[in-house]
């Protein structure tokens, strides 16, 4: 199996900056991309930003230009940082990975973390 484990999140003043880092472990065989997702209270989830390996990076228009995603394949690590964080920033963040298993019988599936809870505070 393969497991996704996020850390950072909680409460950020406004206009600061936001870094959420996420760590893919298990049976991996590649990572062909990893990204964040986010849920607001009373919306669906939507990307942020996404990023293949070895590709660019694609950004959601609302945090385009002040965001930055990087993938470490070496340790199967993704980190979003965003600055000048707003009030609409706030949500639920959901790392994503769409990895091939090395197991047999795994595949290529697409996996998801337990997300992180970020607010924040004008």
């Amino acid at each position: 199996q393969v497991q996704l484990v996020e850390s950072g999140g909680g409460t950020v003043q406004a206009g600061g900056s936001l870094t959420l880092s996420c760590v893919a472990s298990g049976s991996i065989a590649r990572i062909n991309a990893m990204g964040w997702y986010r849920e607001a209270p009373g919306k669906q989830r939507e990307m942020v930003a996404v990023i293949p390996s070895g590709g660019n990076a694609n950004y959601d228009d609302s945090v385009k230009g002040r965001s930055t995603i990087s993938l470490d394949n070496a340790k199967n690590t993704v980190t979003l940082q965003i600055d000048r964080v707003e009030p609409e920033d706030t949500a639920v963040y959901y790392c994503n990975a769409d990895i091939l298993g090395q197991a047999y019988g795994l595949g290529r599936r697409w996996y998801w973390g337990r997300g992180p809870h970020v607010t924040v505070s004008s």
